[in-house]
């Protein structure tokens, strides 16, 4: 059984304390798949104020966590042979499934939150990785280091009840998920697709396939036109198709077209 233990380095602790609130995470903590340590950075302050920030050199807006804190709590963590360190910050590589799917196979996952205006550069120095979920400015890391957590714990063997719910999701093969419809079949004149109440699972199946193609090219022109989905088998499928029909739009935020 593999287990993922999860350190963190964070000024306010207390923001985790509703991870154990949510199911996934609780059932993986109780069956012993994840543990969850906490380093609060304020005990690694220094002096009687435990301070943890200072200004910056050069001058400039906002206090920086200082470098001592954060490598007095780092090395107080017992390292395992197969581990990795992540830095939270809105520098880091955008946050992608492939990620999480990479981090999952780590006995050991630590990750360092950032806050104020930011941290000492030279702290960058110990983490393998640094991590944004966006471009986008939070408060701290911990939302962000909470949001790894929550990805890589549901990808462990024996945290979900059915791992095939896995394998069609959203980014895990490239692509988003297809439609999805529960009763009653008729909702406020909402209709499910004839297709769904067929019982042919074969062209239920086509159907799903097209559909995640379909909302892929439509929703997410980011995707379609990105280096790893262009060695996907959908990427040509979408390329056979829109070069068949000559459909190629350009100059509207919405809408895509494809390189030869």
């Amino acid at each position: 059984m593999h287990k993922v233990n999860f350190d963190l380095v964070s000024l306010y602790p207390n923001a985790f304390d509703n991870l154990n609130n949510m199911g996934v995470i609780t059932r993986a903590i109780k069956n012993q798949l994840i543990s969850i340590n906490i380093i609060n950075l304020r005990d690694y302050g220094e002096g009687s104020y435990k301070q943890v920030d200072d200004l910056p050199y050069g001058g400039g807006s906002g206090m920086l966590l200082k470098p001592e804190p954060i490598f007095n709590a780092f090395e107080s963590i017992q390292k395992f042979d197969n581990n990795i360190t992540l830095l939270m910050t809105p520098q880091g590589k955008v946050l992608k499934q492939n990620d999480l799917l990479r981090w999952s196979d780590y006995d050991q996952v630590i990750l360092i939150c950032g806050q104020y205006e930011g941290f000492d550069e030279r702290v960058r120095s110990i983490a393998d990785e640094e991590v944004s979920l966006g471009d986008f400015i939070l408060t701290g890391g911990e939302i962000p280091a909470m949001s790894i957590i929550n990805g890589i714990t549901r990808l462990i063997p024996g945290t979900l009840g059915d791992i095939n719910s896995l394998v069609s999701e959203s980014h895990n093969n490239g692509l988003l998920e297809y439609p999805q419809y529960t009763r009653p079949a008729n909702f406020r004149g909402m209709e499910v697709p004839n297709i769904l109440l067929s019982g042919n699972h074969k062209e239920i199946n086509d159907w799903r396939e097209s559909e995640m193609i379909k909302r892929t090219a439509e929703r997410r022109n980011d995707l379609v036109l990105s280096k790893d989905f262009k060695n996907l088998p959908a990427s040509k499928r979408i390329k056979g198709e829109k070069n068949d029909a000559m459909r190629f739009f350009i100059g509207n935020e919405n809408d895509f077209f494809f390189e030869p």
